[in-house]
C-alpha cells in the first residue's frame, strides 16, 4: 500500500482515518508500525546488542541503555582509573629525573648534539643543570633537589626516559599528548576512555579536569570531539581561577527551584527526543539527552565533592594547603584524591599555563624552582594519601608535560623546547615500581635506548585499564578512528 493511497481505514490498527498511511515510512516507523515479523527482528538485534556490551565490545549509544553505563573492558585490568598531573609548558629531563654528568664537564663548551644515525642539530652552549642529584629509596633512583618530597616515593615511580613525540611548538605537542593527533580536532584521551569503560558513578561525570588550561588547544584537550557529547571532559575551575573558588559551570540554576527544574527538563528532553525521533539514531543527540540528565543529577553531589571541609588537617597538610605556594596545587591533588574515590574514571590536574609554566627559554633556574616549590609536595601527598587508602593498587597517575627541554642553553641562562627526548613517570596500577625504562643519549637530547612514543604511552594506559587500543574504534566519516590513529605498541617491560 502506497503511502498516499486514499484508503479510509487502517489494516493495522483500524482507525479512520488512517494518519499513519498519508506519509513516507521511515525505518524507524516500520520497526514500530508494521508486523511482528520487523519488531522480532528489532528485538533480537537488541538482545545482541547487550550480549556484545557483556562480552567487553564497544557498545553503540542508542539501544535502550545509558552512554554512560559501566561496560565490561576487552581483558582483566590493572587499572580502574587514571590520574593525569599535567605539567604545562614542558619540564626539563635533565634537571629534574635523568641525570647527565656530561653537562657537568662539558659546561659552557659548544657541543654539536647529533642525532643517532648522524644528522646533526644547531651547535649551541652546553649548560650544566644547575641542581644537584642524590639517590633515593632502596631503588637508589636520583632525583634532583627540585623535588626533594617526591623523590621520598621515587620507590613508587615507573620513570621513563625515552619518551619522544613530534611537535616542535606547545600546541602541536599538547594535542599530541591528549588526544594522540597534533593537526586534527580528535577525542581526547579521557573521552575515549570514558566510552570504552563508562562510568562507575551515575551522579558525576566520568571525565573531570580540574582548573584546564586555556591555552595550547583549551577545550579541545578534553573534548570528544565526533564521539558522542557524553563522553566530553567536565572542567572545574579553569586556569588561572583560585582553586578555592573552582566550581562546575552552570551545574544548578539560581533561579529555580529543583522541581521547576526538573519540569523544565522534562519539557526539554521530550523536544529532544521527538527531535531524536525524526533523525532516527543521532547519536550527538543522544549524547546531549544524558548530558541533561546528568547535570540535573549533580545539582545534589557536585557540591559534596568539591567541599574538603570534612578533610582533617593532617590530611591539609599532607598536600600543602593552607599555606604558601603549594595551597593551590594542593586543593588540586586533593580534588583528585575526592573525584578517584568517587568512581571518576579519568581526572587530569593542571599545572596551568595561566598561572604557572615550565616554559624557562630564560631564568630557568628561577622558573623551574618557582614551578617545583609549588607542585613537589602535593605531588608527594597524592601518592602517599592514594597508597594510605588503598587507591594506588587500581589508580595510575601519570606525571608529565608536553615535551622536554634541550641540554643547550638558549639565551645566557634558559632552555629551549625538545619533543626528541624527555621524561615521564607512572605509579600505581600495574606498572613496576621503582623502575626506570628507555635512556636518552649522553647529554639527555635524543631518546636512543627502548624509546616510547606518545602513541606507545597512550596505548600502555588503555592497555593498563582493560582496553585494546587497537579495538577501541568509533566508526566516524566512513572509517574508524582509535585514539592511536595506526600506530601505538603497548610498552610490556613496564608492566608488572
Amino acid at each position: 500500500m502506497s503511502p498516499k493511497d486514499p484508503v479510509s481505514t487502517c489494516p493495522e490498527c483500524d482507525t479512520v482515518p488512517a494518519p499513519h498511511t498519508q506519509r513516507a515510512y521511515t525505518r524507524r516507523d516500520m520497526l514500530r508500525l508494521c508486523s511482528a515479523g520487523f519488531g522480532s527482528l528489532a528485538f533480537s538485534a537488541l538482545l545482541a546488542q547487550e550480549a556484545r556490551g557483556a562480552q567487553g565490545e564497544r557498545a553503540p549509544v542508542s539501544g535502550g541503555r545509558s552512554p554512560l553505563s559501566a561496560r565490561q573492558p576487552h581483558f582483566t585490568p590493572r587499572a580502574k582509573r587514571v590520574i593525569f598531573l599535567f605539567m604545562h609548558g614542558g619540564p626539563s629531563q635533565v634537571d629534574t629525573f635523568d641525570p647527565k654528568p656530561r653537562l657537568d664537564r662539558e659546561n659552557g663548551q659548544v657541543a654539536d648534539l647529533k642525532h643517532p644515525v648522524g644528522i646533526s642539530d644547531p651547535k649551541g652552549k652546553i649548560m650544566k643543570c644547575p641542581w644537584e642529584f642524590q639517590q633515593y629509596g632502596e631503588s637508589g633512583i636520583p632525583v634532583s633537589s627540585l623535588f626533594p618530597e617526591t623523590a621520598k616515593c621515587v620507590d613508587d615511580l615507573c620513570i621513563i626516559r625515552s619518551m619522544h613525540t613530534e611537535g616542535q611548538s606547545h600546541g602541536q605537542a599538547v594535542m599530541k599528548l591528549h588526544t594522540g593527533q597534533d593537526a586534527l580536532v580528535r577525542p581526547s584521551i579521557g573521552s575515549w576512555v570514558l566510552y570504552g569503560l563508562g562510568t562507575e558513578n551515575d551522579n558525576l561525570p566520568g571525565f573531570i579536569t580540574i582548573s584546564p588550561s586555556l591555552d595550547h588547544g583549551g577545550v579541545q584537550n578534553y573534548g570528544a570531539a565526533f564521539l558522542p557529547a557524553v563522553y566530553q571532559g567536565t572542567a572545574l575551575g579553569y586556569g588561572g581561577l583560585p582553586t578555592s573558588k573552582a566550581q562546575f559551570s552552570y551545574a544548578k540554576s539560581p533561579h529555580a527551584s529543583a522541581a521547576v527544574q526538573r519540569r523544565q527538563l522534562d519539557l526539554l528532553q521530550d523536544l529532544n527526543r521527538e527531535t531524536l525521533e525524526r533523525l532516527e539514531v543521532e547519536s550527538q543527540v543522544e549524547g546531549i539527552i544524558e548530558s541533561y540528565e546528568l547535570a540535573f543529577r549533580m545539582q545534589m553531589h557536585a557540591p559534596k565533592l568539591v567541599d574538603i571541609s570534612s578533610e582533617s588537617k593532617v590530611t591539609l597538610d599532607l598536600y600543602g594547603i593552607g599555606t604558601q605556594p603549594t595551597d593551590d596545587f594542593g586543593r588540586q591533588c586533593l580534588l583528585a584524591r575526592r573525584c578517584a574515590e568517587a568512581g571518576v574514571r579519568f581526572i587530569q590536574v593542571s599545572h596551568s599555563y595561566s598561572r604557572a609554566v615550565w616554559d624557562q627559554h630564560g631564568n630557568l633556574k628561577g622558573g623551574h624552582e618557582k614551578n617545583a616549590r609549588e607542585v613537589d609536595k602535593p605531588i608527594a601527598g597524592l601518592l602517599k594519601d592514594l597508597k594510605a587508602r588503598g587507591l594506588l593498587e587500581d589508580t595510575l597517575v601519570v606525571w608529565g608535560g608536553e615535551f622536554g627541554r634541550t641540554p643547550s642553553a638558549q639565551g645566557k641562562d634558559g632552555r629551549d623546547h625538545n619533543p626528541k627526548g624527555f621524561t615521564m613517570w607512572l605509579a600505581g596500577a600495574g606498572v613496576k615500581p621503582g623502575f626506570i625504562y628507555g635512556a636518552t643519549d649522553e647529554y639527555g637530547y635524543w631518546a636512543v635506548e627502548n624509546k616510547v612514543h606518545m602513541h606507545d604511552l597512550h596505548a600502555t594506559i588503555l592497555h593498563l585499564l582493560g582496553l585494546d587500543h587497537e579495538k577501541l574504534t568509533y566508526r566516524y566519516d566512513g572509517r574508524d578512528f582509535r585514539l592511536t590513529d595506526v600506530y601505538g605498541t603497548v610498552v610490556n617491560e613496564i608492566l608488572t
